[in-house]
């Protein structure tokens, strides 16, 4: 037993030094003075002028504002369909074209990313002639096209979180609402959504998570002018590895960090109030 565990401890240790020093080494040279990402310069280390540059570099922050509004978007379209989808899937039950409705919601989860942005492509394409055929007008590939390809694939993981969610949900909550004189639309509105919010809100996150990290579909359908941060990421590291990229990971990183910290303390304090009113409900 005693050697189970210290096997157990010993790969946990592995793991985390793989997964972490990485990135911990990335922290450590976005303060290095060198131009060159894996030599230490302790003449002029550790200094902040690769942050510096970062902030005056406006390619990066335009498409880093860029990204922010497309993944907003994309999630927030992922959250109203996916929802929508995972409320028809846990509760209409079997109907006709339900396996076909099942498969066309979580095909993106297996789909290759090449598949999906190829296919894509053609659609637009498509479109594009289409439209100017008939209407005249010009359809150009850009932030809308781009946001329209992360909601097709985003909304499968909304859908599958809602419908998880929705699986292990009292219904009996809404029938007394029901039996009261209530209507279903306020009684969704009123009683299952705040229920689901959790779900909802997950499935918006990893929306957005997933969008502001896409490339591969985002290289299929943007257009001139409409470079993501993954995709200016992607060319600049084509042509060698820069410090200011170093710089940028560390915000992102520390950004993400402070959220999982803040959403953890928040967790917290929702544990320990549920549990003083279970005290206080079993003391009155």
């Amino acid at each position: 037993m005693k050697t189970q565990g210290l096997f157990s401890k010993v790969m946990l240790g592995f793991g985390f030094v793989f997964l972490y020093v990485p990135i911990l080494s990335m922290v450590i040279f976005s303060f290095n003075d060198s131009r060159l990402v894996t030599v230490w310069n302790s003449v002029g280390s550790p200094t902040l002028k690769w942050y510096g540059r970062l902030f005056s570099d406006d390619q990066i922050l335009s498409a880093a504002w860029l990204s922010i509004q497309v993944a907003a978007m994309s999630a927030t379209g992922a959250v109203v369909l996916g929802t929508l989808s995972g409320l028809v899937l846990a509760r209409f039950g079997p109907f006709k074209g339900r396996a076909l409705l099942q498969g066309l919601t979580t095909a993106p989860l297996v789909m290759p990313e090449v598949i999906t942005g190829l296919s894509m492509l053609l659609l637009f394409v498509s479109l594009e002639q289409l439209l100017k055929a008939m209407f005249g007008w010009q359809f150009d590939r850009g932030v809308a096209t781009i946001t329209i390809a992360h909601i097709t694939f985003t909304m499968a993981y909304v859908t599958v979180v809602v419908q998880s969610r929705l699986a292990s949900f009292d219904d009996s909550l809404e029938e007394a609402a029901l039996d009261l004189g209530a209507r279903p639309a306020k009684v969704f509105f009123r009683i299952t959504v705040p229920l689901i919010l959790p779900a909802i809100l997950s499935g918006w996150l990893l929306a957005f998570t997933l969008s502001w990290d896409d490339l591969v579909v985002t290289q299929f359908v943007s257009g001139p002018g409409s470079n993501t941060l993954p995709m200016v990421i992607f060319s600049r590291v084509r042509l060698g590895v820069s410090p200011v990229v170093n710089a940028l990971a560390t915000i992102m990183v520390l950004i993400v960090a402070l959220g999982v910290i803040l959403s953890a303390v928040l967790m917290r304090r929702q544990e320990l109030r549920r549990k003083r009113e279970e005290q206080m409900a079993a003391s009155g």
